[in-house]
């Protein structure tokens, strides 16, 4: 598996050479400079990674993107989609953006953490009311704090796409209380305050790669994940789980990474087409993620998987049951970007 990962980056990096030395990629001695330093009639190569299936909104937004990005450039963008993890995990493609092997991924923005743990108040259970509350605080000044906190590391953000309301699945028995978590191995991404929800609670939290997941729940290394349930459907995951809890405990947003030196080396007009086509792509992938959302767990269910869903009084002692969580980091980092998250709920 790591073989063929590092074979996709090679290729890759191959591509972008094999570009250049044609006169096809970020550089064109043949083309008259613009005012901006950007060789005016120059090819610009666009490698995106991301881990999602290629029927998942991710992708199905990115396909919409590409086109819209070719055609509103006059064909100056060429935009290449590597999705199914082909160039890696999240980190791997954090990695690739900083270092300018790919020039754009979408990774989770837990594994952001790496790069300022606060950014961690996005995975902090419970913390948004519902999906629009969390759209508006992404949109907003919540938004530009992360992008703040991520400075300095080789890439700047774009936007945030909605990766859904993250649901906890297992092999074991239903969840309907904190109870029901205890002694549960649960797979969980890099994140440190998805390991403290699932310790707090009483669960078994697991670090491990999307990429190496579905074979972990396969093979019984863990017990259970957790993702939105349209992820869940399109990883296949239905196959090696049996039981699904409609907890909503976090809405996700995957980041819209660039490489710093490639955008700051596009000439006005064209980063300009390509933050208005990026926005564009935000809002369509939304939508789709949402209308997904819809259908996506009756298609769950018919495939064999037992569907809990939480009464109020269920997730409200679920939200109980985490709030030691919100004094702890509170503590830690301050009440004001919680405040700031909190806000957006209103």
């Amino acid at each position: 598996m790591k073989f063929r990962k590092v074979l996709s980056l090679a290729l890759a990096t191959a591509m972008t050479l094999t570009l250049v030395a044609c006169g096809g990629g970020n550089s064109n001695s043949g083309s008259q400079a613009s005012s901006d330093g950007q060789a005016s009639g120059e090819k610009i190569t666009l490698q995106i990674g991301h881990v999602e299936a290629e029927d998942r909104s991710t992708h199905k937004a990115l396909l919409q993107f590409k086109d819209e990005l070719e055609e509103k450039s006059g064909g100056r963008f060429e935009v290449t989609i590597f999705p199914n993890s082909e160039l890696g995990g999240d980190e791997e493609l954090c990695e690739a953006v900083a270092m300018g092997t790919i020039q754009m991924a979408l990774p989770s923005t837990s594994v952001l953490t790496a790069y300022n743990e606060q950014i961690g108040v996005l995975d902090m259970p419970y913390l948004f009311n519902d999906s629009q509350a969390a759209f508006n605080a992404l949109d907003g000044e919540l938004g530009d704090q992360i992008n703040e906190w991520i400075g300095g590391n080789g890439f700047i953000n774009l936007g945030f796409t909605y990766n859904g309301p993250r649901c906890t699945t297992n092999n074991i028995r239903p969840i309907h209380s904190a109870d029901d978590m205890k002694g549960l191995k649960i797979r969980v991404m890099s994140s440190p305050v998805f390991t403290d929800m699932y310790k707090t609670l009483g669960a078994t939290p697991t670090p491990m790669s999307f990429s190496e997941l579905f074979t972990g729940l396969q093979q019984n290394v863990v017990d259970g994940q957790e993702n939105p349930p349209t992820l869940i459907y399109a990883s296949g995951f239905q196959q090696v789980q049996k039981y699904l809890t409609l907890d909503n405990h976090v809405h996700n947003f995957l980041a819209v990474l660039t490489n710093e030196a490639f955008y700051d080396g596009l000439s006005e007009e064209d980063q300009q087409v390509l933050n208005e086509c990026v926005a564009n792509m935000v809002d369509n992938q939304r939508s789709i993620e949402l209308e997904d959302n819809e259908t996506i767990v009756g298609k769950l269910e018919e495939a064999g998987m037992e569907i809990n869903e939480l009464t109020d009084e269920e997730y409200a002692a679920f939200v109980e049951a985490v709030q030691p969580m919100y004094q702890e980091y509170q503590a830690k980092w301050g009440s004001e970007v919680f405040e700031l998250a909190e806000s957006f709920n209103q």
